[in-house]
């Protein structure tokens, strides 16, 4: 009866290992990938803590993408505003007051506050940092941009930083080389000689920069048509059948921000932004041209 007892015992032990191994199997089975091959205990991590899209960044990877970004493009302004500052006599005496001395000289600067030289100074140098390090900002907010794009979008933008960074260069040059000289001579020889012209240096510097700003910007609408037609919200044609009338508006934006009467002088404003519409059509043709291609292919 013992003998009979242990085989008993033996025989069930043998079942339980026969359905344990059973049922090891099918879990075997079941972590096996298509090709048969046995996934390691690395891979099946990896699988766990692996986001739901390849390549998808979370919420926390964004902050982080973010705050790399803006300490890099943080460190350029400060290194180029410091350079900048070593030259800061140059840049007031030469590139703010320059014009002013070249278009007249019954212009006189005064300065209204105990600390206006000062806060002259610094905003010279600031502005001068931001200008100069454009292109390094822009850099850092399309590499963040960047990854968020198909690949034929990426090829298709390489030069789009130094696309950005002609343009707003463009606009700076045009507001100070043609714009800022206009103003400041109608300024000058306009009104009665009885009445002196002399100008707080807060208000003048506060026209130049704003003067300048305003420039680079407008002369960001090829880049701008670009985005637009990248994604599908303009078109060659669009433009093409508005063109009488965006002449007709860029016309009056110009003689709106042309101080003087002239209009010599308007077109001189005007005929700029007419020529930056027609060549934003020309890139939103090449763009849709592109897209087209791909489609296709």
């Amino acid at each position: 009866m013992p003998e009979t007892g242990q085989g008993d015992e033996m025989e069930t032990d043998n079942g339980d290992r026969t359905e344990k191994t059973g049922e090891t199997a099918a879990e075997e089975k079941l972590t096996e990938d298509p090709d048969g091959e046995m996934p390691s205990g690395s891979d099946t991590e990896n699988m766990a803590d692996a986001p739901e899209g390849e390549g998808e960044m979370n919420f926390i990877e964004h902050l982080d993408e973010i705050r790399k970004r803006l300490i890099k493009a943080g460190i350029a302004f400060i290194v180029i505003t410091a350079l900048a500052g070593i030259f800061a006599d140059t840049l007031v005496n030469e590139v703010l007051i320059g014009p002013l001395k070249r278009s007249s000289d019954s212009i006189v600067l005064q300065n209204l506050v105990p600390y206006g030289q000062i806060s002259l100074y610094l905003q010279v140098v600031f502005f001068s940092g931001f200008v100069l390090s454009f292109p390094i900002i822009a850099y850092q907010i399309w590499k963040f941009v960047e990854p968020g794009l198909h690949e034929n979008e990426r090829k298709a933008s390489r030069f789009v930083i130094l696309f950005i960074s002609l343009c707003f260069f463009a606009g700076i040059s045009f507001g100070y080389f043609v714009f800022l000289p206009i103003s400041l001579k109608f300024f000058a020889g306009f009104g009665t000689p009885l009445i002196k012209n002399n100008i707080a240096v807060q208000d003048y510097i506060s026209f130049v920069m704003g003067t300048l700003l305003t420039s680079g910007l407008v002369f960001e609408l090829p880049f701008i048509s670009f985005i637009l037609s990248q994604i599908g919200l303009l078109t060659p044609a669009f433009m093409r059948f508005y063109r009488k009338h965006a002449i007709v508006v860029l016309l009056i934006v110009a003689a709106l921000v042309t101080p003087s009467t002239d209009l010599v002088t308007q077109l001189v404003i005007g005929m700029p932004m007419i020529l930056l519409y027609e060549i934003s059509i020309w890139i939103s043709a090449y763009v849709n041209r592109k897209n087209n291609a791909l489609k296709y292919t």
